[in-house]
Formats: structure tokens, sequence, C-alpha cells
């Protein structure tokens, strides 16, 4: 799906991101306070709804399995989902999308066992255990195409037990000929900051035009985001302070960036004869580079001033900012990014075993700002035969994100993907530590040419699902 999005999107935007903690599987990352990495993104078109429903008809699924964490550390435990379609038109999409808890009806089966008389009834017990309405949770979605360009999503979700929020959500898309134009309201929005932790915000709303994403070229991206009443965490526990980028206001994000693709080699040897790829995008061993280069203008009015892109707050480098006066809560904030990425693959993905290895490493540089005075500094260091100032060396040091991607047999390959911090703290301690991790084991699809269904694994939120991808690579 990355392929069909905007050429920064994954690491410069605000993509959805996929989690189990809800029951339409999707939070979004906190604007301006981290990337997330290469696995857990999602398109705007691909519901949860939508892909169970896939899995259910074509892949003999009769539940859809999720994991979000431990019970006790306030997680949803292992759960099942399974979708019950509305018919109610040939462009009218509907469906009731229902989520039962397994993990929290063992555990209270196991406390029962302990508290009940030997002599009772095991299959009353059974019953009572199974009419606990906090073991279920219900999401209806409801989908119209108004017209060949334009498509209208209303959902609702309700989860029992102690967390009764109910969620609400109208998205509207509409396509222009280079544009996708995408207008959302959400109540309350689901947000995830760089630590892992969860928040709430009352009411979002959010319009986005981005031209449509290509291989090389200029894309242009502009969206509006509005944030309203007080934050909280998702687990009701107010313990960290509330980001500020989910503070009430209005605020403003335009960018523009040119990108680059280059083939370093690829490989001209025939495929094997009468024998399909299990997926055709996977299909070719090659070397290739890219590189993405733009400028990214915010401005925003009310309590959520903005800073630079993967700006630590304790930092004094930045990007160019204005701010109102003391009693004028209004930013902007303009600066440069650019990303550099490169990509090897060996094998056809044909043959059945070990076909497929692909490498991916990408190298993003959120501020250009931040970088230039960091260079600046160390050659001044060295100009004046200083010792190196290890803040600046810090600033200069890149966002690494590596994905690797093995074929296993036919069909199955299993893929890993890792962010990496360069941390430098002085001249005697620095290193390197892996911020992140997803593994997944995936399917392909051959039949759809280029489709999987993939069950991946965060170590850092300790969430696995089973999801469906489209044209992914």
């Amino acid at each position: 799906m990355k392929k069909l999005r905007w050429a920064m999107d994954g690491a410069f935007w605000d993509l959805d991101i996929s989690t189990p903690i809800t029951v339409d599987g999707l939070a979004r990352p906190i604007p301006g306070d981290t990337t997330i990495p290469l696995g857990l993104s999602r398109g705007i078109k691909l519901s949860r709804p939508k892909q169970i429903d896939f899995m259910q008809r074509f892949m003999a699924m009769p539940f859809v399995p999720s994991y979000s964490g431990d019970l006790d550390k306030g997680g949803n435990g292992f759960t099942f989902q399974r979708v019950l379609n509305l018919p109610l038109g040939e462009n009218w999409f509907a469906t009731m999308l229902g989520q039962f808890n397994v993990q929290k009806l063992v555990a209270s089966m196991k406390q029962s066992s302990k508290q009940q008389p030997a002599d009772s009834s095991w299959l009353k017990n059974l019953g009572k255990h199974f009419c606990d309405k906090s073991l279920y949770a219900l999401g209806l979605c409801s989908e119209i195409s108004i017209g060949p360009e334009d498509t209208l999503l209303l959902s609702s979700e309700l989860s029992g037990g102690d967390k009764k929020t109910r969620r609400n959500k109208a998205i509207f898309h509409h396509k222009f000929p280079q544009h996708n134009l995408t207008a959302e309201a959400v109540w309350p929005g689901l947000f995830v900051d760089k630590h892992g932790t969860y928040w709430d915000v009352p009411f979002l709303m959010e319009v986005d035009l981005a031209s449509v994403a290509s291989n090389s070229g200029t894309s242009c991206h502009v969206c509006v985001h509005h944030n309203s009443g007080s934050p909280k965490q998702f687990d009701g526990d107010q313990i960290d302070q509330i980001p500020q980028g989910l503070l009430p206001g209005l605020s403003v994000k335009t960018a523009l960036s040119f990108k680059k693709n280059v083939d370093i080699w690829r490989s001209k040897a025939g495929k094997l004869k009468m024998v399909q790829p299990f997926d055709v995008f996977l299909s070719d061993p090659h070397i290739s580079a890219s590189g993405c280069i733009g400028t990214v203008v915010t401005a925003s009015l009310g309590g959520n001033p903005v800073r630079p892109q993967g700006e630590d707050v304790s930092q004094s480098i930045g990007g160019i900012s204005f701010r109102g006066g003391p009693g004028n809560k209004s930013t902007i904030l303009a600066d440069l990014f650019a990303t550099v990425s490169c990509t090897a693959q060996h094998g056809n993905f044909q043959r059945l075993f070990l076909d497929l290895t692909r490498l991916h490493a990408r190298l993003d540089f959120p501020s250009g700002s931040k970088f230039l005075t960091g260079t600046t500094n160390l050659a001044r260091d060295l100009y004046n035969s200083k010792p190196l100032d290890m803040q600046a060396v810090q600033a200069i040091c890149p966002e690494i994100t590596v994905s690797l991607q093995q074929q296993i047999f036919g069909e199955f390959s299993f893929r890993m993907d890792s962010k990496v911090a360069l941390d430098i703290k002085s001249r005697e301690s620095y290193g390197a530590r892996i911020d992140d991790t997803v593994f997944a084991f995936e399917y392909a699809l051959k039949v759809l040419g280029s489709a999987k269904a993939v069950a991946w694994y965060s170590t850092k939120q300790r969430e696995a699902m089973v999801e469906l991808r489209f044209f992914e690579t």
C-alpha cells in the first residue's frame, strides 16, 4: 500500500497505524512526534471489516486472531474477530464486526473455578461466563459509493467492560485526476506517542489533499488538522504529560517534494517459463536507490505549537520558526527534509525454496536545518582543531530503518522491519540500539498478482495482528 501513497508518507507524514487496541484496528502517530516502522502502516481504503470479510470468504478463516498486550498490563489480550455482511445495495457495503476476548474468558474461568463449589454445574458456569458483556466488542461500518470518484465511510464501535468508549468516524474520499482528497471526522481519535502510549482526543477533524504517488517526480501535500477537547490516556491512568501535538488547536501543513529512483543493476535473465511469480512486484532481481528531498511549512493556532519533525524538546537545533507574542498562540515552522533508500533483491520468487531475499535500508533526515547546523558546528570544530561537539554529531545522524525479507517455502516468507537509532552521548560512549522491531510471516496470494496475508508482531507495542495487504513492495 505504500506504493499507492505519497512519496514521503512513510517517513514524514501521519499515516494510520495498525493496532489491535480498537475494533477497527487503527491509530495514528502524534503529529511531529515519531515516525513509524515499515510493517505497521495501513492504506487509507483497506478497512478492517473489508480485510476480515475477504479472509472469511476466500481464505477459509472463520475467525481472525489478534493480540494486544497482557490483561494485567491494561491490554486486551488474545481476541477473535468475525464480520457479518449486511446486504443493503450494490453500491452500499455494510458490515457488523464482532470481537470476542478469548484470554479474558479463560482468565475468568480459572478465577471462577477456584471459588465455585466442586459440585456446581460446569455447563451452567460456562454459560454464565459467555454472557459477560466485557468479553465482547462490536463495530458497525457502512461504506457508500456515491459515484465513481466519491466514497463515504461511516463507522461506530463500542467495547464492553470498563472501557465503554464509543468511537465514531466519518470519512469522505474524492479522487481527482492527479490528487486524492480525504475529509475525516473522528470522536474520539486514538493517537500513539513515540513511547508506545495511547491517547484519546475527544474530537479530531482533518482535511487532506495529496498528489497521486509516482516513482519519480514532484509531489505536493496539504493537510488541515484540528483537535478539540482535553486529551487523556487510553488506559485511564493519567501518568505522562500530555504531548503538545494533542492539545486543542488548528494546524495546517504544506509540503513539496521531489523524488528520483535509479536502477543500479537489474537482472536481464529470463524467468521460469509457464510459472507465475508468487508476487509480480517481487519478481525481478535488482539493486536500486531512491532519494527524496523537499520542504514542509506548518502553521498552528492554539495550544499545540508545532516543532521540527523528530526534534527532542531538549535540543535547541531546529527549523526556522516564527512565534506570536505572549497572548498570541500561533506558530509558523519551515524546514527541509530528505530521505535516501537502497533496495537489493535476489531471486524471482518463483521457485519453492529460498527464491527471494530482499534487503531495504532507508536513511531519514527529518530536519534539514538541524542537519546543516550540526554540520556547520562540526566543520568549525575541525577547522579550529577543537574536540568534536557530540551534540552536533548526534544532530547529523539520520534515522535508520532496515527491512529484511526471506522466502521460506512457496508462498510463505519471513520479514523483519527494524528502526535503528545511533546513540552518541560522548566520545567514550556511543553505539547503536534497536528502537523497534516488527516480525512478520507473509503468505502471498498468487492468484491476485500482488497481495498477501500478513501475521505480524511488534516487540515495542507487544501487539500482534493478522492483516491483508495489497500492492505493497
